[in-house]
């Protein structure tokens, strides 16, 4: 018998996407808590993993390798992944709050953020260096300097482990580049102090034979744009400086009410902080029973405790404890692949050990990398005809890909004309209703998206742009909005915050357009699914499909494949950066852009659930027209090429591709039929204003692109 979708009843609230909280993450995919709702708070979409940015920093590793794909983790997980740093808790109201969005609600939450960096505070340091920690920020800019050019002479403050294992990659990789001007490495006190005698003196002579000064006992008082300043008045020349001193945990720790040791969470053997609702890991948290140094080994092996302690409080067990070893064994890589291990005072080194490090980080990242792909629920054996076809074979897309195809609405609803009356205008299939009320021209529209994120203010915020584009495409100002909501089964307690978190970004949105929210509705059902409508008012005549001329250019205010991207994440096979551009870019209003355009535009829709061809076919035949299209003119979001070209394709694809038959695509040129969730503007504007426009529209943020032009040939689009 299929199990019914079971209710959810409680929230918990995984905050930084540590190494602890990933391994997690990948526990609870395996073996999920039924009626629990996960949350992730991450500043980004990708984690890096420490073990392996020397050997990225040396160039030993590429960019990607060094990332743990939180989006995928997520996804694989049954979590929603919240972007943004969390920057405070309340144990009393048991809230987060993260800048930008409602602040999120928890029964249980970890924390898993890491340490940061205390040199900012050291004159000049913000300005003209850059701390080790966190480390996205550092690959970052270390990515800069070893793509640009001519000599580079660093330095890193700090002559620990962490500094001198970075420094020796950072030099080794200048050195093969031919571009190593100088390195230091600076210590208040003695560098390589916690190591044994033999491997402080191994690591030494690796310094060395790399040309790295090693200057000891000096007090840094300010860094410049090409030196570090010393006590003693001297300079140290640098290009580059890192910081790899002073690490501290996140101030706002201090403003939670927890029991703190040296800023760290003070936690007990089984990782739960002085309060019961909260648990912490890795370096963030201090184990007052076996007080250790921050290291990442501890944070892997505290995670299947963290993940058993997690799901058994929630569904009242017992507790287990951590007992953390009382040495491990330190693998520190030496610039080139060879590597130096420590341990109990015993010292080994050479380029065995560099590969033995090699496959112990590339085993760990591989547990993320490997993810089970969502497989299709297995049909009944007994089945009526036809039920293989109509469920496919790939994951119902929640965006444009949910939407029903236009040879279906067309055939079904053709010939549906509604009641005749002198104040509804009877447009060609237009973005919106046109409507005369009291001598006021109104565009009425409506729009609902099923839950293609687990995120409900991601949804919320992408639903109302995407119906709010109808009335911008119609030239009209954002009016009023009723919202539309089906909740799926939970607590009344969970429905009461998935309800606030939706009101309030609902409000955001409609409020910066313009637009009062004036009522709604809400249901119960399987799936979350948000919808609007909204009514517009227009000062002049609305922009409709007709209108357009021969000769006029086709603007486009927005890239193509956000329907690709997220087909391609619905199966775990999309890069966590390209879901998140799409998903930032679905966000984008384009109140702006439309201002631009309207009084310019002789006609104009927004590209959506038919994809750019459907749409453009839609101008064509209301204004009798053609279009020819330079395809390498067409702006795409990051990632959707590379996923069209390997086949990738949203469920919506065959429905839009059969609207426009004589078009054969292949590759990435697939993306002219992608269905797109809140896309952008297509415009067709005389060529004289075209180059105007824009540049307007590109200084105010939109990757907009003259795509085509209008021909004279009625209804045929030529693809170049």
């Amino acid at each position: 018998m299929i199990q019914p979708h079971l209710p959810l009843t409680r929230d918990l609230v995984l905050v930084g996407g540590g190494h602890s909280h990933a391994l997690v993450l990948r526990m609870w995919g395996m073996k999920p808590l039924p009626g629990v709702r996960l949350t992730l708070i991450n500043p980004g979409p990708t984690a890096p993993y420490s073990g392996m940015l020397p050997g990225f920093v040396a160039g030993h590793y590429d960019r990607e390798a060094l990332d743990i794909d939180l989006v995928r983790l997520a996804r694989f997980a049954g979590a929603r992944l919240v972007p943004g740093a969390a920057e405070g808790i309340d144990p009393i109201a048991r809230r987060i709050s993260v800048p930008g969005r409602p602040a999120i609600a928890y029964d249980l939450a970890s924390i898993d953020i890491g340490i940061t960096s205390a040199m900012p505070a050291l004159p000049g340091f913000a300005d003209h260096a850059v701390p080790a920690k966190p480390l996205g920020a550092f690959a970052a800019a270390w990515d800069s300097i070893r793509q640009g050019e001519g000599p580079v002479r660093i330095a890193c403050i700090g002559g620990g482990v962490a500094g001198a294992e970075l420094l020796l990659a950072m030099a080794y990789a200048l050195r093969q580049q031919g571009r190593l001007a100088g390195a230091t490495l600076i210590d208040r006190g003695a560098a390589l102090s916690t190591l044994g005698p033999r491997s402080q003196s191994r690591l030494r002579d690796a310094l060395r034979a790399h040309d790295i000064e090693i200057r000891e006992h000096c007090e840094v008082t300010e860094i410049t744009a090409r030196s570090v300043c010393l006590g003693d008045g001297s300079e140290i020349a640098s290009d580059f400086t890192v910081g790899a001193a002073g690490a501290k945990p996140y101030s706002w720790l201090a403003t939670s009410g927890l029991q703190l040791h040296e800023g760290a969470l003070v936690v007990s053997p089984g990782l739960r902080t002085s309060d019961e609702a909260i648990f912490a890991s890795g370096d963030c948290a201090h184990m007052a029973h076996a007080p250790r140094p921050k290291a990442g080994v501890y944070a892997v092996r505290q995670a299947p405790v963290l993940f058993h302690n997690l799901q058994a409080t929630l569904a009242g067990g017992r507790l287990k404890s951590y007992q953390p070893q009382a040495d491990y064994l330190k693998l520190i890589s030496m610039g080139a692949k060879t590597a130096l291990a420590d341990r109990g005072g015993r010292s080994f080194a050479g380029p065995v050990l560099w590969r033995w490090k090699d496959h112990i980080d590339r085993s760990f990242m591989a547990k993320f990398a490997k993810l089970p792909v969502m497989a299709m629920p297995a049909l009944p054996r007994f089945r009526a005809k036809g039920l293989d076809a109509a469920v496919g074979d790939k994951p119902l897309c929640g965006g444009c890909g949910s939407k029903v195809g236009r040879r279906s609405l067309q055939a079904g609803l053709g010939h549906f004309t509604g009641a005749s009356r002198p104040d509804v205008t009877r447009l060609p299939g237009d973005d919106a209703a046109q409507l005369s009320t009291g001598g006021a021209t109104q565009v009425l529209t409506t729009d609902h998206l099923r839950a293609f994120t687990e995120d409900p203010v991601t949804l919320t915020q992408i639903t109302a742009e995407h119906a709010l584009n109808d009335i911008y495409a119609m030239g009209g100002d954002p009016q009023a909005a009723t919202v539309t909501l089906i909740l799926p089964r939970q607590s009344p307690a969970l429905q009461e915050r998935l309800l606030a978190e939706i009101a309030e970004a609902a409000d955001a949105v409609m409020s910066r357009a313009g637009a009062a929210i004036v009522g709604g509705h809400t249901s119960l059902g399987s799936e979350l699914t948000v919808g609007f409508t909204v009514t517009g008012l227009c000062d002049t005549a609305p922009v409709t499909l007709a209108g357009a001329q021969p000769g006029d250019h086709l603007i486009l205010t927005k890239p193509l494949g956000s329907g690709t991207i997220l087909a391609a994440e619905m199966s775990g096979q999309a890069r966590g950066r390209w879901v998140q551009g799409a998903l930032d870019l679905m966000r984008q209003s384009q109140r702006k852009a439309a201002e631009i355009l309207r009084d310019e535009a002789h006609a104009m829709t927004d590209v959506t659930g038919f994809g750019l061809m459907g749409h453009l076919q839609g101008i064509c035949a209301a204004s009798a027209l053609g279009a020819d299209i330079r395809f390498g003119s067409i702006p795409t979001l990051r990632g959707a090429p590379e996923l069209a070209e390997a086949g990738l394709r949203s469920t919506l694809f065959a429905e839009n591709a059969a609207l426009v038959p004589d078009l054969v695509v292949t590759g990435a040129r697939a993306l002219v039929f992608d269905p797109q969730t809140s896309g952008g503007l297509l415009a067709a504007v005389s060529p004289d204003q075209s180059e105007i426009l824009l540049n307007r529209l590109r200084n105010h943020g939109y990757r907009a692109a003259v795509i085509g032009r209008m021909t004279e040939t009625g209804g045929g689009i030529t693809l170049r």
